[in-house]
């Protein structure tokens, strides 16, 4: 049978989710729990290959197996096999024809910012510390250029090889609570580094280093080296998939 996985986990500690060579990834632990609970060999495939110390509360993963053991138990049992940094939050049985990265899906990530003037050791793994004030107005101005299907070339990293950079954003909302300010994005699919490239050019706005119209003229350039910088990947968290035609 086929099995979904949904998984959260706090990044700091890995390489990211995809399997390197002499590396601890979140791919490798999974695989690696699962082939000792099933006592097979297993290899997940997830809907998100999220990078080096990036967090998530709902990536998508699948594997199969030939196990008795009742999909929506294996959750259970496989928790207890993972490290306190990885929590299986839901296991199903899919379809065979089932594959997270090979249908039509939304994908929803959120960018925490801690916006103060000292830094917060609570917080210090799942936001990124900003001394300077940000003006959370000029943001959310900047933000409604990019929503829509357009070119995102100048906010993809340049070693990305993919066969088009024209992805499509749904939603793009940027607000504060208390001292963190949160950017949130929804859509169809996005480039390498593009949230946190989107979240970089959107702090130079905030910090006033550029207006909100500018945005769009950076937009148009489909040049990398127009946008802002990468901002730190300890910021940005995977908060969940939702696939064409599911509850």
């Amino acid at each position: 049978m086929r099995v979904s996985l949904t998984v959260a986990y706090e990044g700091t500690n890995y390489h990211g989710w995809q399997v390197q060579p002499n590396n601890i990834t979140i791919e490798s632990v999974l695989n690696q729990a699962l082939s000792d609970l099933l006592g097979e060999p297993v290899v997940v495939a997830g809907a998100s290959r999220t990078d080096a110390g990036v967090h998530a509360m709902g990536n998508v993963a699948i594997f199969d197996t030939n196990t008795r053991i009742p999909a929506e138990k294996i959750s259970y049992a496989l928790n207890q096999r993972l490290p306190a940094d990885i929590v299986v939050q839901e296991s199903k049985e899919v379809a065979a024809t089932f594959h997270p990265r090979h249908c039509n899906s939304k994908k929803m990530y959120e960018y925490r910012i801690l916006n103060r003037k000292f830094r917060d050791p609570l917080k210090r793994y799942n936001t990124f510390f900003y001394y300077y004030d940000l003006d959370v107005k000029q943001m959310q101005m900047a933000a409604k250029y990019l929503v829509g299907e357009h070119d995102f070339r100048s906010f993809c990293s340049v070693h990305a090889c993919v066969e088009t950079t024209v992805r499509t954003v749904y939603a793009l909302d940027v607000d504060k609570k208390d001292d963190v300010v949160t950017i949130r994005i929804c859509g169809s699919g996005f480039l390498y580094n593009m949230v946190r490239i989107i979240a970089g050019t959107l702090l130079q706005v905030g910090s006033g280093v550029i207006g909100p119209e500018q945005v769009k003229y950076i937009l148009g350039q489909k040049d990398r080296a127009a946008a802002g910088p990468t901002a730190p990947a300890c910021g940005l968290t995977m908060m969940g998939i939702v696939f064409e035609g599911a509850d």
